[in-house]
């Protein structure tokens, strides 16, 4: 079930009237689909990012608000985050989560972002190391 934070409800309204109800449909949407559902009403920038964060959640298996935070810092693809450096992309998460909830959310550890990276050069083929 694709449920959205209240500030995107002109997205959620756009997608539930085109049938698109979970990550995966979003994740497989093209450019082209985005632009009109964006002429009904939707932000055409948010439905973009929207498909990103659902194109990770999708190839790599991640919450929605692991894939937000990644979008956040920059990470929009699986393949962007199989070129990340474990060490730097986990000051940046932690700087950009403590920055945007405070302490009232953990920020993720080492061992958890090297999960994602290895899952995303899984997914991207690329060599582990």
């Amino acid at each position: 079930m694709l449920v959205l934070p209240p500030h995107f409800s002109a997205e959620q309204s756009q997608l539930s009237q085109a049938g698109l109800k979970d990550w995966p449909s979003l994740a497989a949407q093209s450019d082209l689909a985005l632009r009109r559902l964006a002429r009904c009403g939707a932000s055409e920038q948010r439905l973009i990012k929207l498909r990103g964060q659902a194109r990770l959640i999708s190839e790599l298996g991640l919450a929605p608000e692991q894939a937000a935070l990644l979008l956040y810092a920059g990470i929009a693809s699986s393949a962007g985050l199989a070129e990340a450096s474990p060490q730097q992309l986990l000051r940046q998460l932690g700087r950009l989560q403590r920055s945007l909830t405070g302490s009232a959310v953990a920020t993720p550890d080492a061992t958890q972002v090297r999960a994602w990276i290895a899952t995303a050069r899984r997914a991207t083929g690329r060599p582990p190391n």
